[in-house]
């Protein structure tokens, strides 16, 4: 009876269930749903606070004209007012010089007051982002409306017919993430006795086909968005690579949770903050940031360029997922002994052993 008591006095029943429970199946399913019940939480949170409500923080603009004169002055003050945002004015000399800012997403519009404050116009460009040309095409008339100012708006670089919300290159880099960790997941899974650098040169070569897919259908089948196909192409590639090596990484790091920081990094993070569905000006302002230095923010730039500023392309998107590629590439590499998978060195065959020879008698 004392034993008993002892027993229950040192938590051994309980302590034992509890060990018993840590062995079972219960255990891992009981976190998974923690897991998931948290992952789903976030996901809601981080797509509904960087898109349920956007709203202007900054809008780069070019003015081009008498914009210092008391007219030019009050009509940017309104539409401050308006807009409840700061629109910071980049002043250029001629309305080209205004128009290749525009080409080079410098700025989002041109402001020009003409006629002594009586007429302006303003350039909007659909292609640099569809909800900003929007907002502004809106409340700049009534603005001028109310100042007496008659306002022109016109769309100086739409979006393609087939994307009139400017929403298909953000799904084709959003399809480009996904299935280029869904890949590396897959590998992990039924492709276990690849070795390190097979495993590399494979990722490759499901980001090249899987690259080359997306943009045929996109493009060639659908005629959703015509496309620089050879670059577009290269940039899904690399997005693909890189996001399928992100996994990998994390995989080597952290063995059967790497699903966690790569959905974090990949979906919860860098989707919401790539501006390809909400343009960045009405982001957040530290999503607006971070998302640039993402993989998924560097993909929608860099396919961004390439389909409505040809020929404008800038070298930091491709710098982002280069680096990404060479970071991931390298923690794998480095590291590799610890990436679950991998084939056993087969012993060397030992040389069969020689006979004795006979004696001679």
């Amino acid at each position: 009876m004392a034993h008993t008591s002892q027993e229950t006095d040192d938590g051994g029943p309980a302590r034992g269930r509890w060990s018993a429970f840590r062995q079972s199946p219960f255990w891992p399913a009981t976190v998974l749903v923690l897991i998931l019940a948290a992952a789903a939480g976030f996901f809601a949170g981080s797509y509904t606070y960087s898109m349920a409500n956007p709203t202007p923080r900054l809008i780069p603009t070019a003015v081009v004209g008498s914009y210092e004169k008391a007219g030019g002055r009050a009509f940017l003050r309104g539409l401050e007012q308006a807009l409840n945002t700061s629109v910071r004015v980049h002043p250029y000399e001629t309305r080209a010089a205004a128009r290749e800012a525009i080409e080079q997403q410098e700025v989002f519009a041109v402001f020009e007051l003409r006629d002594d404050g009586r007429d302006a116009a303003l350039d909007v460009s659909g292609a640099s982002g569809a909800s900003v040309a929007e907002l502004l095409a809106q409340t700049a008339p009534a603005v001028g409306k109310k100042l007496g100012v008659q306002v022109t708006v016109r769309d100086v670089n739409p979006l393609q017919r087939g994307d009139p919300r400017g929403l298909a290159i953000f799904y084709i880099s959003l399809a480009a993430v996904i299935i280029g960790f869904v890949g590396a997941i897959q590998l992990s899974v039924h492709a276990r006795a690849l070795t390190p650098l097979e495993r590399i040169l494979f990722t490759v070569a499901y980001a090249l086909l899987g690259g080359f897919v997306i943009a045929a259908t996109v493009d060639w089948l659908l005629g959703a968005v015509d496309l620089p196909f050879a670059e577009s192409w290269l940039i899904l590639a690399l997005t693909m690579f890189v996001s399928g090596m992100v996994f990998t990484m994390f995989n080597t790091m952290f063995g059967r949770w790497a699903m966690l920081p790569t959905w974090g990094l990949m979906v919860i993070i860098g989707n919401p903050s790539s501006g390809g569905a909400v343009s960045w000006p009405l982001l957040p302002s530290p999503l607006g940031v971070i998302g640039r230095w993402l993989p998924p923010g560097a993909s929608v730039n860099a396919q961004h360029t390439a389909v409505y500023f040809q020929g404008h392309q800038h070298v930091f998107p491709f710098l982002v997922l280069a680096g990404w590629a060479l970071l991931s590439c390298t923690v794998f590499w480095v590291w590799r002994h610890r990436h679950p998978g991998g084939r056993e060195k087969e012993p060397p065959e030992a040389e069969p052993e020689a006979e004795p020879e006979a004696a001679v008698p």
